[in-house]
């Protein structure tokens, strides 16, 4: 599949372990290249799908000198967005527990923005999911912060761990969107290339 992607070197400029694997289900030959202290600020003013779309391109431009002629580069990035506020990656094990109580007995968005990058073009997208959490106990939030590795999950949740398990009522979109990457949108784009 994806003949069209023989004439690239596919990269991924990720380190989630997340990403990789659903790169990998995909049947795509990539190899993963990141860079060290990526920007990933944005400005004030971006709203919704606005800012991982914003953080996306910028992670492309922070690898635009080293893109080789013949590779193509995916960069990404996920946000949660609740009530107009962005959920991203905890700061620590407080930080989480207030997300995951804010999440609570509440719908919100897991939006990431892709970027595909050449030498000579670009193209972005956005895909946006919408997750409803049933209320959760401050026994079950501080249970998911202890056990598991929420602090490097924007919202500070792996809906593919036991929180998605016990706390996801509803999803409406694209499941592994909220892992990380909306792998079917991404394959449509590639396909097109």
């Amino acid at each position: 599949m994806l003949d069209n992607l023989k004439k690239f070197n596919v990269v991924l400029a990720s380190n989630s372990p997340r990403r990789k694997e659903l790169m990998s289900g995909l049947g795509i030959d990539y190899v993963v290249k990141t860079l060290p202290d990526v920007d990933e600020s944005y400005p004030g003013t971006l709203r919704g799908e606005e800012i991982p779309a914003y953080i996306s391109r910028e992670k492309a431009d922070a690898y635009k000198k080293l893109i080789q002629p013949d590779e193509l580069l995916i960069t990404a990035d996920t946000i949660v967005w609740l009530d107009g506020e962005v959920l991203g990656k905890p700061k620590d094990k407080e930080d989480a527990v207030r997300m995951l109580r804010k999440l609570s007995g509440a719908s919100h968005q897991v939006i990431t923005g892709v970027c595909l990058t050449t030498k000579d073009w670009q193209k972005s997208f956005t895909a946006t999911t919408d997750v409803t959490f049933a209320a959760l106990t401050d026994e079950e939030i501080d249970y998911y912060v202890g056990k598991y590795a929420p602090m490097d999950k924007a919202g500070a949740y792996g809906v593919q761990e036991w929180i998605g398990f016990i706390g996801v009522e509803a999803i409406s979109g694209s499941y592994f969107n909220v892992m990380g990457l909306p792998i079917q949108r991404l394959y449509k784009e590639l396909k097109q290339l």
